[in-house]
């Protein structure tokens, strides 16, 4: 009930019921657990007489309307033969799925490969362009004149 609470959030709930109700704050917690208490009381006769009712054992997932139609007007054998072909195409759709996902995962490293190997260096020789003698432009005009 109070799992989407932190600490904080409780102790600050309880410092205002501590300042709403003051010295009444005993007497309001007991009037809560009794009203808890008959509520549940009644949801558990409710179910024993809609059970005597309808002659059958009712849980409370039974009162979902999905469910009391799937269980009193679908047979098992119908469920299933109505789940087989679904299932089917939920598996066909499902490798289709890992297919993709396997395709996009190859495409994606093989980018990463491309990115990380060394590329060609984008910076001019140096040799040429100092006019050393090995072949730069600069030395070959230099020994003509």
């Amino acid at each position: 009930m109070f799992e989407n609470l932190d600490a904080w959030e409780v102790l600050v709930i309880l410092l205002l019921a501590l300042i709403i109700f003051g010295e009444k704050l005993p007497n309001v917690i007991a009037d809560g657990m009794r009203m808890l208490r008959n509520l549940r009381n009644m949801a558990r006769n409710a179910t024993g007489d809609l059970s005597k009712e309808l002659g059958t054992e009712i849980t409370l997932e039974d009162l979902n309307p999905k469910t009391f139609i799937r269980k009193h007007l679908i047979s098992e054998e119908e469920e299933a033969a109505l789940r087989k072909p679904l299932e089917g195409l939920v598996n066909d759709v499902k490798r289709d799925v890992q297919g993709i996902g396997d395709e996009l995962k190859s495409t994606a490293s093989s980018m990463d490969h491309r990115t990380s190997a060394p590329s060609v260096s984008a910076t001019p020789n140096t040799s040429a362009s100092t006019g050393s003698s090995d072949g730069g432009a600069a030395g070959r005009f230099a020994d003509v004149t």
